[in-house]
């Protein structure tokens, strides 16, 4: 068994190691939404955890974790008898981002279900996870299928695995911690408000704490088992508190002062519903814990709210996330706790007067990695001063609105999303087909009907069927995928001439706000001047493009060949590197074409590359004035595309509405 980094030697990071440790005390606070760049100690951190929390008392041989003293009635393994059990270490389960569901949930033979009648189930992670850890790397990239079925056993505390009446149901209530990425894109609302707390985390930019954090990990890489050994005094010391908090956490005290303040932030950060105020409560209730008081103070409400409110409160998807502390303060004054004594908003966050950080970090620690000054005052790392308020625009003057649907004509096969028709594990039934590899979604008529010729031959005379496994039919099912739109923007003299780079930011802002609710990957190419540039890769971070946009440069010539060309690059590279997906090219231009010899001809020969590979794209025509050429109409006939107008990419243009009642009667 490999030896977990120890938690205690994680440096600085107290933020992080705070939340994690308010879940170890009272597990009911909901989880922890690990944010920040790679490299920051958030696995790290998460898989040392699991080394500091009790062990858990167990019905010996059953699959599903049950606790001897109230073991579920239900249990696929059961009944259970009460009384007994043997205790073991408190799991981490690992989800991967690739997971199916039948691993994720489990898997029933259907083979022996339909022939034998027996419920032969195989346990998936949710069962392994039950009263452990259920660990989310990645969580932002998971199937959207997959974390529907995290929010199912997540609220109601059991997993259900159906196949075609076969039901089975267990226990499934685990500690949920994810790690994400925010530049490879965000997670959807639901499951957001799924965990309880929430942390950002940024790698120091003081030399010596990165020097420490370089030697620990290089000394632990050396000798993982001789590193743990220095640290065990410490670690022991973290575990000894969290089992004390445990044995205290019933006598506390949220007294009705606290329960005003805890009300009244959330409603001034409008949050939606009332779990922040619930999380907010718990959270509160286990820091006074674990600094060993009976009675939650103002200081607790507090820090309480910097974890559980930043990624609750309502804001636009791309504006930084975080809280206005002069806000938080503002309102913590005015509703001000009478049952005990307040302290200084201003002082120290933590409820032992350092940060709320875990005893003993040795005394060559280095501090805290993560301060707010360096975290951007609860926003992430790198965002001016008054990011995390939620007011700023990201671009300009630029106000996004709802567009039109755009999407890739026929079938494909890619990633689960929101945009384009595709061949899905998930979605409506569309027929039936033999299984390739695994069965998983069992079309049942099908299967019927394959075995019915067959019964005689296999001795059946009375009723009933004889199945075998030639017979099983997988049902094909239709939804929808997410695809990759790559933006190719005009920033040429003669888009910002005319005052049009305005209207232009804001329908590429609303069609980068499209593209995150529909969960595609975005590239931007730009072309002006003399030449083209690729603003931004293709990434899942539609944050970035808007970043990006905001900063975008205009003025010169219009490359239109070279920005085309850029393009077509891009999406060769691309689909080497992820061939399911399917891409989607929206190129953001008045039609026009200047600088060198043939500019028009060149960039006709440019669009035919696209039109021979077949790839989808729409021009969104920003020609404007009472003289129009008509070219961005004519590049798209080139793209083998089709072309709009700024008017007609709103969602509720009356013209748009026209344009597509006379292209379907066409």
């Amino acid at each position: 068994m490999t030896t977990p980094f120890p938690f205690t030697a994680v440096v600085g990071q107290d933020d992080l190691r705070l939340a994690l440790l308010l879940n170890a005390v009272s597990p009911a606070v909901g989880g922890v939404l690990v944010r920040g760049e790679k490299g920051t100690a958030k696995s790290t951190a998460v898989r040392a955890l699991s080394a500091l929390l009790p062990e858990v008392a167990v019905v010996p041989g059953c699959r599903f974790s049950c606790d001897p003293s109230a073991p579920d009635p239900g249990c696929p393994d059961g009944p259970h008898e009460s009384g007994g059990g043997t205790a073991r270490p408190a799991r981490m389960v690992e989800l991967p981002v690739g997971a199916s569901e039948d691993r994720l949930v489990g898997a029933l033979d259907i083979e022996r279900a339909l022939s034998e009648g027996v419920k032969a189930f195989e346990p998936g992670l949710l069962a392994d996870a039950h009263r452990g850890i259920l660990y989310v790397d990645e969580v932002n990239l998971l199937h959207d299928h997959l974390v529907d079925l995290l929010l199912d056993a997540a609220a109601m505390g059991a997993s259900y695995v159906e196949r075609e009446g076969v039901s089975v149901r267990h226990a499934a209530r685990f500690l949920l911690v994810g790690t994400m990425n925010p530049e490879e894109g965000e997670l959807r609302p639901q499951l957001l408000d799924r965990f309880g707390l929430t942390v950002e985390v940024a790698a120091s930019r003081e030399p010596d704490l990165r020097v420490e954090v370089v030697r620990r990990r290089l000394a632990y890489d050396d000798d993982p088992a001789g590193f743990a050994a220095r640290w065990a005094e410490e670690e022991a010391a973290v575990r000894a508190r969290i089992v004390a908090a445990r044995q205290l956490l019933p006598q506390v005290r949220l007294g009705d002062g606290a329960l005003r303040q805890i009300a009244a932030t959330c409603a001034a950060f409008e949050v939606d519903g009332m779990r922040a105020d619930i999380v907010m409560a718990r959270t509160a209730t286990a820091l006074a814990a674990w600094a060993g008081r009976t009675d939650v103070l103002a200081e607790d409400v507090r820090q309480a709210a910097l974890l559980a409110l930043p990624h609750r409160r309502r804001r636009n998807p791309f504006d930084a996330p975080g809280l206005d502390e002069d806000k938080l303060d503002e309102t913590l004054e005015q509703f001000g706790d009478d049952d005990g004594p307040d302290t200084d908003p201003d002082g120290p966050d933590g409820p032992d007067g350092g940060g709320g950080q875990p005893p003993a970090d040795g005394p060559d620690s280095g501090g805290d990695a993560s301060t707010p000054a360096e975290a951007g005052e609860g926003g992430e790392a790198g965002q001016p001063a008054g990011a995390g308020s939620g007011e700023r625009s990201p671009v300009g003057s630029a106000e996004p609105f709802r567009t039109k649907v755009l999407s890739v004509p026929g079938i494909g096969e890619g990633a689960a999303g929101r945009r384009s028709r595709a061949r899905t594990e998930h979605g409506r039934t569309t027929g039936a087909r033999r299984p390739r590899g695994a069965l998983n979604k069992l079309h049942l008529a099908a299967t019927v009907q394959a075995a019915a010729p067959h019964q005689r031959a296999r001795g059946r005379r009375g009723p009933g069927l004889v199945v075998r496994r030639d017979d099983l039919r997988q049902a094909s099912r239709e939804g929808r995928e997410s695809n990759l739109v790559l933006f190719v923007v005009d920033a040429s003299g003669s888009m910002a001439a005319r005052q049009r780079m305005g209207a232009v930011k804001g329908a590429v802002l609303s069609l980068l706000l499209d593209a995150y609710q529909r969960r595609d990957k975005v590239g931007l190419v730009t072309f002006r001047g003399s030449a083209a540039d690729v603003a931004l890769p293709p990434t899942s971070s539609v944050d970035a493009a808007a970043a990006r946009l905001e900063s975008l440069p205009t003025g010169g010539r219009t490359p239109l060949a070279a920005g085309l060309l850029k393009a077509h690059d891009v999406l060769r590279v691309e689909r080497l590197r992820d061939p399911a997906r399917r891409p989607l090219v929206v190129v953001v231009t008045d039609g026009r074409a200047t600088g060198g010899p043939e500019p028009l001809l060149l960039a006709s020969r440019a669009a035919g590359l696209f039109a021979a590979d077949g790839v989808a794209s729409v021009v969104v025509d920003c020609e404007s004035g009472p003289v129009r050429l008509g070219l961005a109409g004519k590049l798209a006939g080139e793209l083998g595309g089709t072309a709009v107008t700024l008017d007609e990419l709103r969602a509720d243009s009356i013209a748009g509405l026209v344009k597509d009642v006379q292209r379907r009667a066409a």
